[in-house]
């Protein structure tokens, strides 16, 4: 699995901003949405720190909903590429210039046959405060 910042974002002092974050999962992989079927399986996550900017919300796609061997019902999964987007309040003491908005991505990538132990990566989206 690849994960890349959609993009250096330009934000002014007590506005929003919206940021995203690019995934791509390779062919034969699959990973768990934010909202899976089964409480046994591990979600995406996608945490922020709190600063310089702060997190107001984050809108993921709409999962797919997919039966797999080894599940006896559909199991809700991303799958090839897609976006997640987080919307960030500017706080009116920001540090103005170029800076990094720093956070973690958990995900547990399964095959057609089998789940991985989970994984955390970090997320970078540079910053440009106005």
């Amino acid at each position: 699995m690849t994960v890349a910042s959609g993009g250096k974002v330009v934000a002014k002092r007590g506005e929003t901003a919206v940021a995203t974050v690019r995934i791509t999962v390779k062919p034969g992989f699959h990973i768990n949405s934010n909202t899976p079927n089964e409480e046994y399986l591990i979600p995406l996550r996608l945490t922020w720190e709190p600063k310089p900017l702060v997190m107001e919300s984050i809108k993921f796609p709409t999962p797919k909903q997919d039966k797999f061997e080894f599940s006896e019902k559909p199991l809700s999964v991303y799958e090839g590429e897609f976006v997640i987007e987080t919307k960030f309040k500017v706080p009116a003491d920001a540090p103005t210039g170029m800076g990094l908005a720093s956070g973690k991505l958990r995900y547990q990538a399964c095959s057609n046959t089998a789940c991985y132990p989970p994984k955390t990566v970090p997320v970078q989206i540079p910053l440009d405060i106005r």
